[in-house]
């Protein structure tokens, strides 16, 4: 059970920029205290998010490349992966998947480990693992991840337009499901179209099932809809909504819920990165640049999913907003930025039902290795 004061998070601020923290990543780690969780041996998943073709928002190689090295430096032996996706972008198979991850950089000379799609050719490569909770029962997970001896999460942490913001839970609870996990936590979800549709016809390019036809205005059969959400983001005059219910409430306790199914199935040996940097306003499923909604903030460690999430929403939250961002103007400095973006989400579900679950605490103790190494200087 966690410690009466909460979880331990510990801190790197964004100090000299994307090279200030690549040079303080091992000493972030070491301090963390991650290691001994993840063994001194053995094959260890890095799990990250590779970014849709175009996207600027993933994290970058040079510093997966840090957290390969701090892996392979304690004997361990490391491999890149990510899982494949439901829409039809460039990572929907895993030829496509590898070749978007070879254009971010993301190969095995540039990160001296394996790269390698967890799921199979079409995300079909699964093993059901029993998950806490109501709602799943078994819950299909990419294969490699359950075979690995150790998983480290390295999340991007920025908002999500169906839970609100993604990082550890989210990198894990979703990013490590199969395609048919993937559907499952989907399938609660329905987006409708608004006034104001031109028939653009792009929502209707992305729908991996054709449940949008385009006439005068698009329009979505909800029998055929599978609620990936892929069409809210995409479209270019804001229009698809999702209707106010409970859907996107149960999509994030079924996110909870197959995250839970993970860490059970490792005994503990997790760890959860979130990259606290180009703070996007939506996922990096999209192949488009996007505007960060706040500056740089760091990078947090934990061997608690939930902790490690609700310090990097609240420091998200404390920081000033960028310049040009979605943000509303006139925006109140520690204020709620993620549910301006996506007013139809309450982003805390995730984190109140994984606590509830006992997969961690929302009570955590930040510790901030810049100030700590100064004070023991001091």
């Amino acid at each position: 059970m966690p410690a009466a004061r909460g979880s331990k998070v510990y801190f790197l601020t964004a100090e000299g920029g994307s090279d200030g923290i690549a040079a303080g990543l091992h000493d972030l780690l070491d301090a963390s205290g991650v290691g001994a969780a993840l063994g001194e041996s053995g094959i260890v998943a890095v799990k990250m998010h590779f970014g849709e073709s175009v996207d600027t928002g993933h994290v970058r190689p040079h510093l997966i490349r840090r957290v390969v090295s701090w892996l392979t430096k304690r004997g361990t032996r490391p491999f890149v992966t990510d899982t494949n996706t439901l829409y039809r972008g460039t990572r929907s198979d895993s030829v496509a998947h590898l070749r978007t991850a070879a254009e971010h950089g993301f190969t095995q000379q540039a990160l001296d480990a394996p790269v390698m799609i967890a799921d199979g050719l079409h995300g079909t490569s699964e093993i059901r693992l029993p998950a806490p909770g109501t709602l799943v029962g078994e819950a299909p997970i990419a294969a490699e991840l359950v075979k690995a001896d150790a998983i480290i999460s390295v999340a991007h942490f920025k908002g999500h337009e169906l839970s609100g913001f993604g990082g550890a839970i989210k990198n894990l609870g979703m990013g490590g499901a199969s395609r048919a996990g993937k559907l499952d936590q989907h399938s609660t979800t329905k987006p409708y179209i608004r006034e104001g549709c031109v028939a653009c016809g792009v929502c209707a390019t992305w729908c991996p099932v054709d449940a949008i036809t385009v006439g005068e205005t698009a329009s979505i059969d909800e029998s055929i809809c599978i609620g990936c959400g892929e069409c809210i983001a995409v479209c270019p005059e804001k229009c698809v909504g999702i209707r106010w219910n409970e859907s996107t409430d149960i999509f994030q306790k079924k996110m909870v819920e197959y995250l839970g199914a993970v860490a059970s199935a490792k005994s503990g040996r997790v760890a959860y990165v979130n990259f606290i940097t180009d703070v996007h306003p939506v996922c990096d499923c999209y192949g488009t640049a996007k505007t960060a909604i706040v500056p740089d903030v760091g990078v947090t460690v934990s061997l608690d999913p939930v902790a490690v999430d609700q310090a990097s929403y609240d420091l998200v939250n404390a920081a000033p907003v960028a310049k040009g961002s979605e943000l509303s103007s006139g925006y109140r400095r520690g204020a709620d930025k993620f549910r301006d973006l996506h007013k139809d989400v309450d982003p805390t579900v995730q984190l109140r039902y994984a606590e509830e679950l006992g997969l961690g605490t929302r009570d955590y103790e930040l510790i901030d290795i810049r100030e700590s190494a100064r004070s023991s200087v001091g």
